[in-house]
């Protein structure tokens, strides 16, 4: 059984050294490894100097952004993770990777994680239609694609699970991948659902109808639980040193980022191990696993808290 050894802050990532890219409030920092030899770590919505802290009336004049894309080359994780390069508008601000979508009534549209994969990259996102005080609720669940290493995004509108009834449980996904296939391990829209798992060909990630779904077995679905919940923002990665997969995400009921681990993504997952306390970290929420700092008895990952609107890398040692 793996155990908490404990964890501590490495640095703040956003902060006063990225408001020359316009990012001043933010959250999230999802992060993979381009492929290329660049991390690319995605925010959520994203502001500048004009930020109120969450007043609406100033959310237009404070640069919104629903998404914004940045990248880091530093493989030294315990001088911290440092944003060198944003996907820019002409004015050097970062921009809006994800687009948002006028089809439908939306207030955002939100990244859950990324993955490279046989030179494509792909980040699978939400489009929210309403926020709720206990959650919110999406249009549907998406995967954008990228051909050029994270610079330009498409949305295909094929590559969607809808959600009509507020059931769906493949909206907020996290990725994983082995030799073979690409897996969506996904919850319903929220913090509370359990989580379940599909997989698909390496070649078909855009084509939600070659997916298979873990129902006990393998097959056209619906899907099973693999996680009991409540099961929040997740992120999914392998240990080689433990020879375990991780699971770290938000445990809401808890106010505390926990970790899970298991021999095979069917699971049996363990119980969640409290990472870190919203007691130490008030408003805390993500947890996200640094591809270049995973593998050994010590991990990387990124914490957001909801009253500072910023992101910082953590470190956590295992045993």
């Amino acid at each position: 059984m793996v155990e908490i050894g404990g964890t501590r802050q490495v640095n703040v990532v956003t902060g006063e050294h990225t408001h020359r890219f316009g990012i001043h409030g933010t959250d999230l920092g999802i992060l993979w490894d381009n492929g290329q030899g660049k991390l690319l770590v995605a925010f959520g919505d994203t502001y500048n100097e004009h930020w109120g802290g969450h007043e609406v009336p100033l959310v237009r004049a404070a640069d919104w952004r629903c998404n914004v894309l940045a990248t880091s080359t530093g493989r030294d994780l315990d001088q911290g993770l440092t944003l060198e390069e944003v996907v820019a508008r002409e004015d050097g601000v970062a921009r809006q990777f994800i687009e948002s979508d006028h089809d439908v009534e939306e207030v955002t549209v939100i990244p859950n994680s990324g993955i490279a994969v046989d030179g494509y990259n792909y980040v699978q996102y939400m489009s929210v239609r309403k926020w709720r005080p206990d959650g919110w609720d999406t249009n549907y669940g998406g995967i954008a694609v990228s051909a050029d290493g994270g610079t330009t995004w498409t949305k295909p509108k094929t590559a969607r699970w809808p959600n009509p009834k507020g059931d769906d449980p493949f909206q907020i996904c996290a990725f994983a991948t082995d030799s073979t296939h690409v897996y969506l391990v996904g919850t319903t829209n929220g913090r509370f659902g359990d989580a379940y798992l599909a997989r698909c060909r390496k070649w078909d990630v855009l084509t939600p109808s070659a997916y298979e779904y873990w129902t006990g077995d393998w097959g056209p679905g619906p899907a099973t639980p693999v996680m009991s919940g409540p099961v929040g923002e997740m992120s999914v990665t392998y240990n080689a040193h433990f020879g375990l997969w991780l699971a770290m995400h938000l445990d809401e009921t808890r106010a505390a980022i926990v970790l899970r681990t298991a021999p095979e993504l069917t699971g049996p997952w363990t119980d969640g191990q409290v990472v870190v306390s919203g007691r130490d970290y008030p408003a805390l929420y993500g947890g996200y696993f640094h591809p270049w700092g995973k593998d050994g008895t010590e991990i990387y990952w990124t914490l957001s808290q909801w009253g500072p609107y910023n992101v910082q890398l953590m470190r956590t040692d295992l045993k």
